[in-house]
């Protein structure tokens, strides 16, 4: 039986949150911080799941952890900023779309434009942590 070495698995499994992450960025692309925004409340309106569910990234990262007993420092990172992220974005929609009571100086940055690398950036930083991590 052929059987995968280490490195060549977390390569793989690498490669998989890449392509997850390029999918998360394209979901959430928009020019401002509020198109973003918007884009996340299309989904949260129709289902709190399907908002949850255009996060493949996470739920990803907890089946990485527990198929390959990887629980360190690397993946522990991975995670927290993963829920700091949804968390935010759920915080932002609440404030915005539901209570509707949205403060100066958060309304300022909403009109703020965002560059297109700024989406790559999980694809920057998720995969080489996650490499790191199964190391």
């Amino acid at each position: 039986m052929w059987v995968k070495s280490r490195m060549e698995t977390a390569l793989t499994l690498t490669l998989i949150l890449v392509v997850l992450e390029l999918f998360e960025a394209a979901m959430q692309r928009a020019d401002t911080l509020y198109g973003v925004v918007e884009r996340l409340y299309f989904w949260y309106k129709k289902s709190i799941f399907l908002f949850f569910l255009i996060h493949p990234g996470f739920y990803y990262m907890l089946f990485v952890i527990l198929a390959t007993d990887s629980l360190n420092f690397y993946t522990i990172v991975i995670i927290a900023m993963k829920v700091f992220d949804i968390f935010y974005k759920l915080e932002l929609i609440k404030a915005i779309f539901i209570k509707q009571q949205v403060p100066a100086d958060l309304a300022a940055m909403l009109q703020w434009r965002i560059p297109g690398w700024f989406f790559l950036t999980g694809v920057m930083l998720y995969p080489p942590l996650l490499y790191y991590g199964l190391q």
